[in-house]
């Protein structure tokens, strides 16, 4: 099991920043209409790190697109995203340009395509800072990014700040897009995979990034990944998402030490851990669904050593069979208490 973040280094608290209700993204295709987030509803804390995981195609960054209003026009999104009280769909784009970036911002997980190579480094950086600071000169936004570049680590700024893209290793980019994402200090940092292209030491140099330049500044973390480890060590709470639905949040330590759903369960048990006898995994078998093929009721009974198809197909959607199994940790699975009853 991945060392888990200990609850008593910080303690969110206050009124939610960011309250998402409902939220569903659609899409059209030719087999019909796909959904590809399905309800879903979360709150986010000042100062707090809410992890988003799931397999792939769950439904994580089309959410965080959605919560940013970066999704194609063609997408259909109804529900409710509200951030210090403010409602933010169906904002004109004009309206939502000055909120991006300034109040909500988002790290991409392809630092080298998100980066333009035309253009260096430096002015992209100060570029970011300009389009909410028009009034700032060249002097103060040159010495604004060489702070920003020293916060995220990056050494010789005033060099680097005249290099290109190219001239960037992986992880000197993946800061880069740090320094950019915190540029005009938001109330909350959107990480999309921020370490997936990274290998094993840099992925820890960056999230250690990520985590001093949180504490630094009190922003708010939405941490989406597949990967468990990132999520122990760094989240303050944790939301599992499946075939665009939610099926469990809570408390990381309360995730990790004792799920409630047995997606969850089959995540951490196909998870490497140091303390099993035997280093053999055990995978979740089966596929996820495909968007336009979704069971009836809990997309993951197919998957489910526990499902009762009569029971788990009744339900209307996932989340209308969200039960509560301890303070603040919730589940979306309508047996979880027959299961915890037998045992897992």
């Amino acid at each position: 099991m991945p060392e888990v973040r200990d609850p008593e280094v910080r303690q969110p608290g206050g009124e939610p920043l960011l309250q998402v209700r409902d939220l569903t993204v659609r899409y059209a295709s030719d087999e019909g209409p796909v959904t590809a987030v399905d309800g879903i509803s979360f709150d986010v804390g000042p100062g707090e790190t809410l992890g988003i995981v799931g397999e792939s195609g769950s439904g994580k960054s089309a959410a965080s697109m959605a919560l940013m209003g970066l999704l194609p026009r063609s997408a259909e999104v109804t529900g409710s995203v509200r951030l210090r009280g403010r409602e933010l769909l169906g904002l004109a784009d004009g309206r939502m340009r000055e909120i991006r970036g300034r109040h909500i911002a988002v790290i991409f997980q392809d630092a080298l395509s998100a980066l333009n190579p035309m253009m260096t480094v430096g002015a992209q950086l100060t570029e970011a800072v300009l389009v909410h600071h028009p009034d700032r000169t060249a002097r103060e936004l040159r010495r604004r990014a060489e702070e920003l570049f020293d916060l995220v680590g990056i050494a010789s700024a005033a060099t680097r700040l005249d290099q290109y893209p190219h001239e960037f290793s992986g992880g000197m980019r993946q800061r880069a897009l740090i320094a950019m994402g915190i540029a005009n200090d938001p109330d909350i940092l959107i990480a999309d995979e921020p370490t997936t292209a990274l290998d094993v030491t840099v992925q820890a140099q960056v999230l250690d990034v990520i985590e001093r330049v949180q504490q630094g500044t009190g922003t708010a973390v939405l941490l989406i990944t597949h990967d468990l480890g990132v999520v122990a060590g760094l989240a303050d709470r944790v939301m599992v998402m499946y075939a665009g639905a939610k099926l469990e949040e809570g408390p990381v330590e309360s995730i990790f030490y004792e799920p409630a759903h047995p997606y969850t369960s089959g995540l951490l048990a196909a998870l490497p851990r140091v303390d099993r006898r035997t280093g053999r995994l055990h995978p979740i078998p089966g596929q996820p669904p495909l968007p336009h093929s979704r069971p009836a009721g809990c997309p993951f009974q197919p998957r489910c050593a526990h499902a009762d198809p009569g029971v788990c197909s009744s339900v209307t959607s996932a989340t209308s069979a969200t039960t509560q199994v301890s303070p603040g940790h919730t589940t979306n699975c309508v047996r979880v208490h027959e299961i915890a009853s037998v045992g897992r």
